[in-house]
């Protein structure tokens, strides 16, 4: 891991893989720090003949944070830390693959940088502006779970920090269950290195939806990669996106919930967002379902 250093920000950035293959550059959802983009699944990309990147976000990881509740950025500087990123590693142009609001932040460098970028892979995202129609609400679970959720008393109680972690991401889990250990063991190594937990967990809601971007004006080649059992953004928003973008590739993926994908679809995911890198996975594949077992 290495910390680049801009004017106003720090943003901690880590690299797999050989410098000279394509690079991939991994955005994470909102709150998430660069951990959700587990080094397995990075190393498993890089193994495929990627240079693989990854980063904290503002307010998550190693990187710059801001008082909780006071962020001091705007959803504009965390849509444009990429292009500083690849700036500072010597990248001309790269793929991006975001989760979420990383997804939204990939649909707007597709039309603000679209200089900068050679494919788009949006998982589980929804259209950032547009006119996508009318789009199905989070299921009714979700909200009730958030609510129910109880605060933080001590954040410097590390313990209590990452099973409320492990507990706010309970919610998003698709039909394939909820793997306890496994979002255990991310958010442990999350709270770990994190500077401050409680502006990882609240800053980023203050800044987001902001700034509307128009899929329809994205040239790039994208693949849509969507759950049938998303909580969060059913998968019509997936369709919606897919629909808007000129010439996208939508994969449906049976039973992921709103998250990274795991490792049980990866041998879904990984060969999709591999080929599709390489100009390999284009329209024909459009609407395939998969059935990881």
């Amino acid at each position: 891991m290495k910390i680049l250093e801009f004017d106003h920000v720090s943003l901690a950035v880590d690299e797999f893989g050989d410098r000279s293959a394509p690079p991939v550059l991994l955005m994470a959802g909102a709150t998430q720090s660069m951990d959700w983009w587990t080094p397995e699944f990075c190393e498993v990309l890089a193994a495929e003949g990627l240079y693989v990147v990854r980063y904290d976000q503002r307010d998550t990881g190693r990187s710059t944070t801001s008082p909780p509740g006071l962020p001091d950025y705007t959803d504009v500087d965390l849509a444009t830390d990429p292009v500083r990123i690849l700036d500072a590693l010597g990248v001309d142009t790269a793929h991006l693959v975001g989760l979420s609001m990383g997804g939204g932040i990939a649909q707007y460098l597709g039309v603000h940088a679209a200089h900068r970028v050679r494919t788009l892979t949006l998982i589980e995202s929804s259209p950032a502006g547009g006119d996508p129609g009318d789009l199905p609400a989070p299921e009714a679970a979700v909200g009730e779970a958030e609510s129910a959720l109880p605060g933080v008393g001590d954040w410097t109680d590390l313990a209590a920090v990452v099973h409320h972690r492990v507990e706010a991401e309970r919610p998003y889990a698709g039909s394939r269950g909820f793997d306890e250990e496994r979002f255990r063991a991310i958010a442990t190594e999350e709270v770990g290195r994190s500077r401050n937990m409680e502006s990882s967990l609240t800053n980023h809601f203050l800044v987001a939806g902001g700034t509307d971007t128009d899929p329809s004006a994205i040239t790039a080649p994208a693949l849509v990669i969507h759950s049938d059992t998303d909580p969060l953004f059913p998968l019509a928003h997936g369709e919606a996106l897919a629909g808007m973008i000129p010439d996208a590739t939508l994969l449906r993926v049976e039973g992921m919930g709103h998250e990274v994908p795991p490792p049980p679809v990866w041998d879904v995911v990984v060969p999709a967002l591999v080929d599709h890198v390489r100009g390999e996975y284009g329209s024909t594949t459009a609407g395939v379902s998969s059935s990881p077992q």
